[in-house]
């Protein structure tokens, strides 16, 4: 658009509407994501999330049904991100050097920034039903399978017969090393975390 076209204000009205409601959305889903780690899901009220982020009960309504659909939602777009994660594996060069797989860690950890939060708090307490429940563990296992088949393919010897196993044992190991360097506030340096990590993938490797 050069200087001379026109305005449409309908248009720009309509574009600032879409940036604040995303900015709202954004704003729940980030209040209701450490209500649940400080809290627990049970623990955790709708009025919790809107005075955490200011809003009226009736703004949370206009996006979400209820603190479940926040849960769904955060618990979505965790998963939709740790594949992409897992899928970084398959342009990675093989044998993949030192750096890349540091790389990798590093980019883990930076995912758990964003939704370490949510990880850990629906391990300690989420929806009870056995839908959900079903549903988390048929995710859990898939993230582990998709990791470790992954890691087989590059085990030139004696690869893993389980390689569910060997990418649950990663992801656990990732998780629990960012919690203590970047959530426990642990004086542990997070650098020196990744790095101690990167080690363990590459000996899984070797």
């Amino acid at each position: 658009m050069s200087a001379s076209d026109p305005v449409n204000p309908r248009a720009a009205a309509d574009d600032q509407v879409g940036r604040r409601a995303a900015r709202t959305r954004e704003a729940i889903v980030d209040a209701a994501g450490q209500l649940f780690l400080d809290r627990g899901y049970a623990g955790t009220r709708i009025n919790n999330i809107t005075e955490k982020c200011g809003i009226s009960r009736a703004g949370f309504y206009t996006y979400f049904k209820d603190k479940r659909a926040v849960f769904n939602h955060i618990g979505e777009a965790t998963y939709r991100d740790l594949l992409g994660i897992i899928g970084a594996w398959d342009r990675m060069p093989d044998p993949a050097p030192f750096d890349e797989l540091r790389a990798w860690v590093d980019r883990y950890f930076a995912f758990l920034d964003k939704h370490g939060a949510f990880i850990f708090s629906s391990g300690l307490s989420a929806p009870t039903d056995d839908d959900f429940r079903e549903s988390a563990r048929r995710m859990q296992i898939r993230v582990g399978w998709l990791l470790g088949t992954a890691l087989r393919a590059r085990q030139k010897s004696a690869p893993t017969d389980t390689p569910e196993t060997l990418g649950l044992a990663i992801v656990g190991m990732i998780e629990r090393g960012w919690f203590h360097a970047c959530a426990q506030g642990l004086p542990i340096d997070r650098d020196e975390m990744v790095s101690s990590l990167t080690a363990i993938v590459a000996a899984a490797l070797a």
